[in-house]
């Protein structure tokens, strides 16, 4: 069965203005008013709750270097959730985690690593592989987080109670950055898969699965930041960055990949820049389909 967790955070990105708070914390409640929740409990879902994060702080002018921002409240919020991914897991469920933004990546990451080494396909428009290593400009989790989840950000986000990493980075497959990412060449070297989005549109989705479980292996967790779609059709985002997949693309790749996935992640919808619910009712269509099938392709998994 499908476990859905909304996780309603918005502690790992940059304040829209000075002083101002992200709106990636109300994207759970948006998409259950869009019937997301209600179309996948008709379909066998459950809910498993919400698990809270603390309040966000703009501390850029108090934060110390080698910090990110709301680290504290980040790493508390990671615990929770990667507890509460474990749970379900040992319950026999398959986890949804309804974000917030991509900074859950690491607490999802916390809670797999009882299950043994798990692969991770990481759907997201940029490579998130800003890092202490390649930049002097960390500070921000949501544009980190998939360096933070193969061990290459400061211990205290990529190493959480010494789990760290928490997936192996040749068992992780990224699909849908722009062909201008910054730290692609680094992405390219180190792990095992890495398609553009112009790339991942000409795969066939029925061959990409293959293609993707020669790295992941099955029982990979599936990551699916909405900023993969074009800004065109999905401007409700942080950072929209055109040459992005067109709605139908996104929702047949999710439709191949999720039978394969032990559990799975949406996340960096900004209600705030949604006002009349169009782009949350357009991102259910895309989703439900393929989120359905979270797990349904696994005979059986680690637990």
């Amino acid at each position: 069965m499908i476990a859905l967790i909304s996780a309603p955070t918005n502690l790992g990105l940059r304040p829209p203005q000075p002083g101002s708070v992200p709106g990636a914390d109300k994207a759970p409640a948006a998409f259950r008013e869009a019937g997301l929740f209600g179309r996948l409990a008709s379909r066998g879902a459950r809910d498993a709750g919400v698990v809270l994060a603390g309040r966000y702080v703009d501390d850029d002018g108090t934060r110390s270097p080698g910090h990110v921002r709301n680290e504290a409240a980040l790493v508390t919020h990671a615990r929770l959730l990667g507890a509460r991914v474990a749970q379900t897991l040992r319950g026999g469920d398959h986890p949804v985690v309804i974000g917030g933004d991509c900074s859950v990546l690491v607490g999802i990451g916390l809670g797999l690593v009882a299950a043994g080494p798990t692969g991770l396909v990481h759907i997201d428009g940029h490579t998130d592989f800003r890092h202490p290593g390649n930049s002097d400009a960390c500070a921000s989790v949501a544009g980190e987080d998939l360096a933070a989840a193969i061990g290459l950000h400061w211990p205290a986000i990529s190493d959480i109670d010494g789990y760290g990493p928490y997936f192996p980075a040749a068992r992780c497959a990224h699909i849908g950055h722009r062909d201008d990412d910054e730290q692609l060449d680094e992405v390219v070297d180190r792990l095992g898969l890495v398609l553009s989005a112009r790339a991942s549109a000409a795969v066939d989705a029925d061959a990409l699965p293959a293609t993707v479980l020669e790295t992941t292996g099955p029982g990979y967790w599936l990551q699916v930041d909405v900023d993969v779609l074009d800004p065109s059709v999905m401007p409700a985002v942080d950072s929209p960055d055109p040459g992005g997949l067109m709605p139908q693309q996104l929702s047949r790749m999710l439709t191949a990949l999720a039978p394969q996935a032990i559990g799975a992640s949406v996340t960096v919808f900004d209600p705030d820049l949604d006002p009349d619910g169009r782009y949350a009712r357009l991102l259910t269509d895309v989703l439900v389909p393929g989120l359905a099938l979270v797990g349904s392709g696994l005979a059986a998994w680690r637990r």
